[in-house]
């Protein structure tokens, strides 16, 4: 459950944890590397608007789809000793080390966690949702477990949003069926590569009150933050990308190129974050 704005807020970046922290296999070193590169250009924007929530002390909170757990270990630091953080993923491979006392690491599917209904003062995840067929279940899931007049915070991508701006013409070219393959590859899995753009009716029709809105779309140019994590991405998932018939893997190797290029600019996605509050 772990896959992911880009906004500069003006706070503090989270402790990176060191690999020497964890005995990890060569493939799992370079997961974490990318999930650490996520953390860094999202987690700002996450931050405020987890804040926009008023989290404070005593508070009881969940992170759906931990990845490394910055998130998790930057709220427990707000909560501080009375309140807990639950920290929930498919794998907690990577943050069930290192956490202060006031979190506890769940290795679960959220749609089937066994925890006390309407427990939770706030409930975040972000780039899970997408990736469940299933989401209404997992939805439903979160609902149950927030408290009434508790706050939910999901973000979630919308990939329906990317394209190459400018750059080498034949490196924009496969960019644009880059683009193609990872529409198709959540296609055949009964996904919605531009879920995000759902999320704020989602959110009213499960009559959710105090909504707040953002739609995130940045103009970036190679190198940046957004588009070495796409890169890092597209590496990873390359396989599932050429299985598609969509993209070569020379069409990869220049989208990797174009995302290097300090010279090139593409929109690699949107991300909406929805914020609201559970009736009373």
């Amino acid at each position: 459950m772990s896959d992911s704005t880009y906004i500069f807020a003006n706070s503090q970046p989270w402790k990176t944890v060191e690999p020497k922290e964890f005995e990890l296999t060569e493939t799992e070193l370079k997961e974490l590397a990318r999930l650490q590169a996520i953390e860094r250009v999202f987690d700002p924007a996450s931050r405020r608007r987890i804040q926009a929530t008023g989290i404070a002390a005593n508070w009881r909170c969940l992170e759906v789809g931990a990845g490394a757990g910055s998130i998790a270990r930057w709220m427990a630091e707000i909560v501080g000793d009375d309140g807990k953080v639950v920290a929930v993923d498919l794998n907690t491979r990577f943050i069930a080390k290192s956490n202060p006392a006031n979190i506890e690491v769940i290795e679960s599917d959220i749609r089937h966690l066994a925890l006390e209904s309407q427990s939770f003062d706030l409930i975040h995840t972000r780039y899970v949702l997408i990736h469940v067929p299933e989401f209404q279940v997992a939805l439903a899931k979160m609902l149950d477990l927030l408290k009434p007049g508790g706050w939910i915070a999901i973000e979630e991508p919308d990939f329906s949003a990317a394209r190459a701006i400018a750059g080498n013409e034949a490196a924009c070219q496969s960019m644009n069926r880059v683009n193609e393959a990872i529409a198709q590859m959540f296609a055949s899995r009964g996904m919605d590569y531009a879920f995000g753009i759902r999320l704020p009716a989602i959110f009213q029709q499960m009559n959710l009150q105090d909504l707040s809105v953002e739609n995130d779309t940045p103009l970036a140019p190679g190198g940046s933050g957004i588009a070495t994590v796409m890169k890092m991405s597209a590496e990873r998932l390359a396989d599932k990308y050429i299985a598609t018939n969509k993209a070569t893997r020379e069409d990869i190797e220049r989208y990797c190129q174009i995302a290097e290029d300090p010279q090139s600019w593409a929109i690699y996605y949107s991300t909406i974050g929805a914020t609201a509050r559970k009736a009373v």
